[in-house]
């Protein structure tokens, strides 16, 4: 009985303790170390500041109402990008709820709000994305909510066109994804040069 204590138990809790050393202290902080010095901003959140404080992260999504503003992608998180909520509708393109009530519904708030023709509103700003978070439209999303924006600012729609252009994002690397806009990094460029 003692040989095998010896021999078996404490190889393993010796290697079980090696084992929490190495993959809960010494790998975490290599891999948060190198974070910090390649990638700091990413590192930290991706965080926005706007008049010495930070009002979002550009990785989440926010609500913002108003004709003044973009607004994202409709979210199924929560009341409404709860990241403590995050996640979709669980519902297919086949569920008639999902078409004929939840999409329904959307299109019918874009054609009255910007004036959209259905049938042309891009999917992405009458559904949610997986996570209910995502903080990015669609070039077209943006370009159809243009004239709204313009209007309420008292703005030409190719100067609120030139501050969507200055904040599309290409495809990662040319080939990975679609164009994005930030919906929150739009909207504070706009306050900076239109305030409410």
């Amino acid at each position: 009985m003692t040989n095998m204590l010896k021999n078996q138990l404490r190889p393993a809790i010796v290697l079980t303790l090696v084992l929490c050393v190495l993959t809960g202290f010494i790998y975490p902080g290599i891999v948060t170390a190198g974070a910090q010095l390649l990638f700091p901003r990413q590192a930290n959140g991706s965080m926005i500041s706007a008049n010495g404080r930070v009002i979002g992260s550009a990785l989440i999504g926010q609500s913002f109402g108003g004709t003044n503003y973009f607004h994202g992608r409709p979210s199924a998180a929560g009341t409404g990008y709860d990241a403590t909520a995050s996640g979709g509708t669980n519902k297919g393109p086949t569920d008639a709820k999902l078409a004929d009530t939840l999409i329904a519904r959307a299109v019918d708030s874009v054609v009255a709000l910007d004036g959209g023709v259905r049938g042309a509103i891009p999917s992405d700003m009458v559904t949610s994305s997986a996570s209910g978070l995502a903080p990015h439209i669609s070039p077209a999303t943006a370009e159809l909510q243009v004239a709204r924006v313009a209007r309420a600012r008292g703005m030409s729609a190719d100067g609120v066109r030139a501050i969507v252009a200055r904040h599309t994002q290409p495809r990662q690397w040319g080939v990975l994804g679609e164009a994005t806009v930030n919906v929150l990094e739009l909207n504070l460029a706009l306050d900076s040069v239109a305030p409410r």
